[in-house]
């Protein structure tokens, strides 16, 4: 079976770019953040909650699932605008083919350490579980699609590990922090896809967010693992295209380079594949610091992980002053058990 590939729309305005979905009849994806409603009267943007009426839009797609804009949400507001229920209100407006969890994304522009990568994989467990019981709760559980995330193969599998019941009751689940990974070496799109094929049971398909449309004749072999893929690689190359020509970037515009973005990519995918030398995945490096304030931060981090993981703790709640008063109470304890052990 082919895998199928998604246009991620930038937006659901009646024009151009929708019309152009229409007729190509292509499997389309949108984020939250494109149906978003925003206040910057304070020079600020404000989240207002979310355009519902643009969804009437969507009508002669053939087919359109929601994403939850972890990267979007992260890298240009630094959190998420809106709650995990206002998202779940969303994903329940509409019959989406199916609906992302939301995520932390680890890229290292998001997550530049070991330690940020590891938060943020536990706040990814908790937020997929927190979206699991809250699509029970509105009777949209059958379209609900887990997120895991990871630097390295290692942390994917932690996610597996920890979400195996959700996972091994939905179809499909998404692998996120792809977009901005080399298709090749230990770490690279191939690598961690043969990883996940190994460990994965067989009838649980994946999703690949934002791969690289030159992967797309390199994944010879996981076509019985890798159900689909999206990008909207071609706004970035429309955008590029227009200042050079110096001309408005217009939906017109970018629909033509959707098309032929589209078309380049269903041609790659039927092309005799090209597969690359697997390579195997590395892992990270865990091992604990040996300056005893850095010892019991890490040891603060990985204790409010597991607090986030088990519920105790909001996966929104976790701060840098949080850590640091965690660890400074950890040392204070060690050096009273200390002292009291040497009397």
């Amino acid at each position: 079976m082919a895998i199928e590939i998604m246009v991620g729309l930038p937006h659901l305005r009646e024009g151009p770019i929708l019309n152009r979905a229409r007729t190509m009849q292509v499997p389309t994806l949108i984020s939250a953040n494109a149906l978003s409603r925003w206040n910057r009267s304070k020079g600020w943007p404000e989240w207002q909650g979310w355009r519902l009426d643009l969804l009437k839009n969507a009508g002669g797609l053939s087919s359109i699932a929601l994403d939850s804009a972890g990267f979007v949400a992260l890298s240009r507001y630094h959190a998420y605008p809106w709650a995990t229920e206002d998202y779940l209100d969303l994903a329940a407006s509409y019959p989406f083919r199916w609906f992302a969890s939301m995520d932390y994304c680890v890229e290292p522009e998001i997550a530049p350490d070991r330690d940020e990568v590891r938060d943020r994989i536990s706040r990814t467990i908790r937020v997929n579980r927190d979206c699991w019981r809250g699509a029970h709760d509105r009777g949209i559980a059958h379209r609900f699609m887990p997120v895991i995330q990871g630097r390295v193969a290692g942390d994917y599998e932690n996610c597996i590990d920890a979400l195996g019941d959700i996972i091994g009751a939905v179809p499909l689940i998404g692998i996120g922090s792809m977009c901005r990974r080399p298709v090749g070496g230990s770490d690279g799109v191939i690598a961690i896809f043969e990883h996940l094929d190994r460990i994965l049971s067989a009838k649980t398909m994946i999703h690949g967010f934002g791969i690289k449309g030159t992967a797309l004749s390199k994944l010879s072999g996981l076509e019985h693992r890798v159900a689909s893929t999206d990008s909207q690689a071609f706004g970035l190359t429309s955008r590029i295209e227009a200042r050079q020509r110096g001309i408005s970037k217009t939906d017109a515009f970018v629909a033509d380079h959707m098309e032929r973005w589209a078309r380049r990519q269903y041609a790659r995918s039927a092309l005799a594949p090209t597969p690359i030398q697997g390579e195997l995945p590395l892992g990270p490096d865990d091992r604990l610091p040996r300056d005893p304030w850095e010892r019991v931060i890490a040891q603060a981090r990985a204790e409010i992980r597991a607090l986030i993981e088990e519920g105790q703790l909001s996966h929104d709640e976790i701060s840098e002053p949080w850590i640091a008063q965690w660890a400074t109470d950890i040392f204070q304890a060690e050096r009273l058990e200390s002292a009291g052990a040497s009397r």
